[in-house]
């Protein structure tokens, strides 16, 4: 059995059932039950849009954003989903710094909450630059089901690895 690499540091319980899970191919099952379709939001305009409404209805004083893409530069083997950037630019006498969010292009057929879910997590990044308690009590603020979500995406990732994409691609 292939070491569970998005499990890792999850309580043995849990890792035996989704190897479990895995070994009687019910993974795919599972997943389908909880998210039977991906999400709309195929376009880096889209996808502009739909960070904007989750930033505007929750964090209106946090810093703007310049810009939102799909990027697929992004590798999933350092397990980022997506990131967050500060580009700084010298603009006439004075820096000027624009706030970036790249999400990894595999997230452009994937369930809408887990979209969601790295959304939340680049845009608490405005706020909480570590992944500390602060930042951990941001993200369940602007998605109260930030940590089922969070597992759902690990045992998406490796559905992913083992078994391929859950839907055709569009």
């Amino acid at each position: 059995m292939q070491k569970l690499q998005y499990l890792q540091g999850y309580p043995e319980n849990l890792t035996a059932q989704v190897t479990s899970l895995i070994e009687t191919k019910k993974l795919p099952t599972l997943l389908l039950g909880k998210y039977p379709a991906p999400h709309e939001i195929r376009t880096d305009k889209a996808l502009y849009e739909y960070v904007l409404a989750i930033k505007n209805s929750s964090m209106q004083q946090s810093q703007p954003l310049s810009k939102v893409l799909y990027d697929s530069k992004i590798k999933m083997h350092n397990q980022a989903l997506g990131v967050h950037k500060i580009i700084s630019r010298v603009q006439g006498g004075k820096l000027k710094a624009k706030n970036e969010i790249r999400i990894a292009s595999t997230f452009r057929n994937a369930p809408e909450p887990l979209l969601r879910m790295i959304v939340v997590h680049e845009l608490a990044h405005l706020k909480e630059k570590s992944h500390d308690k602060a930042f951990y009590k941001l993200c369940k603020h602007l998605e109260p089901q930030y940590h089922q979500l969070e597992l759902d995406m690990r045992l998406y990732l490796t559905q992913l690895d083992l078994f391929g994409p859950l839907y055709v691609p569009q």
